[in-house]
């Protein structure tokens, strides 16, 4: 992904963002790769996946009622970039109730993440910045242009059909078929007639 993301045009002036749902030697990788292309990628921890975390240690927390309210209060400070003071606040709570080691665990778990990934999880800066904050829409994306056409029945793919095919899917998709076909016929007529004839311009088709 790195070698490609690389190749594409502007990628030296652009911000490079990955996506992880908080495994760290996932994001060492990232980070290893980074440093092979010596660019800074800023890694950010997908918002719905520590929301997780947050809704499991509130129902520890809090009487059913008043879940939702708490959790959607966590929440928030997370999302205004305050996700240690998030944890801090939990494990005082669970103090404070004399909860037991096994109850309470949730609660700890939850801290833990909120705590050691603290560098991933600014998101009044990336949201500020512009930047995703979740991979729904990715994921979504990819269900659709490579799930429902890749994995339709008896289908079987050679890695380099599989990946022709998804090009073309993507152009379509995207709606830069047209202009891609145009740029594809021009460069067909350069390499196949331009250079073998005199005067080549008499077998395009008159417009």
């Amino acid at each position: 992904m790195s070698e490609e993301a690389s190749q594409r045009p502007g990628s030296d002036k652009k911000e490079w963002v990955a996506l992880v749902d908080g495994d760290l030697n996932q994001i060492n990788k990232i980070k290893s790769h980074s440093r092979q292309f010596n660019k800074n990628v800023v890694i950010i921890c997908d918002i719905i996946h520590v929301s997780e975390y947050v809704r499991k240690a509130g129902k520890v927390l809090n009487e059913k009622r008043k879940v939702k309210q708490q959790v959607s209060e966590r929440f928030e400070l997370i999302l205004k970039g305050k996700s240690s003071q998030v944890a801090s606040g939990m494990r005082r709570s669970a103090t404070f109730r004399k909860l037991e080691k096994t109850e309470r665990e949730p609660i700890d778990i939850c801290a833990r993440y909120l705590l050691n990934h603290s560098d991933y999880l600014h998101y009044d800066e990336y949201l500020r910045l512009g930047y995703p904050i979740a991979t729904g829409v990715i994921e979504g994306a990819c269900r659709y242009l490579v799930k429902d056409r890749m994995g339709i029945t008896r289908a079987r793919w050679s890695l380099e059909g599989a990946e022709a095919l998804l090009k073309l899917r993507s152009l379509k998709v995207s709606g830069d078929f047209t202009a891609y076909w145009k740029f594809y016929e021009n460069n067909q007529y350069d390499r196949n007639y331009n250079v073998r004839y005199k005067d080549p311009s008499i077998l395009k088709a008159s417009s």
